[in-house]
């Protein structure tokens, strides 16, 4: 079993005992968190359940493993012929979920 969930904007596929990196949220290390903007449930068996928008009722149930920065990226700017030279350095905020259960179907 899988569902599709957005939070911070994007879309993530989620499975029962999965780790996923998600924009952070305001939770603490060890926080039980429900996701319900469920976006597509789709059970072992059967038909997908595909929500306009979301799922009703449908609650994916996640718990706060860590909250971290991501790697660093170098952003560049550069003009030619102008000795116009920039470099700034960027590190995401992210929170990792470990998923628990997919509830309400």
């Amino acid at each position: 079993m899988y569902a599709i969930v957005r939070t911070g904007g994007r879309q993530y596929r989620a499975e029962p005992g999965q780790l996923i990196d998600v924009e952070r949220l305001p939770y603490e290390e060890g926080a039980t968190v429900e996701l319900t903007d469920v976006l597509l449930v789709a059970p072992d068996e059967g038909q997908p359940l595909i929500g306009r928008p979301t799922v009703e009722g449908a609650v994916v149930k996640a718990t706060v493993v860590e909250q971290g920065r991501g790697p660093k990226i170098f952003v560049w700017k550069y003009k030619p012929k102008e000795r116009y030279r920039r470099r700034r350095g960027h590190r995401q905020y992210y929170t990792r979920l470990r998923i628990d259960s997919i509830a309400g179907v």
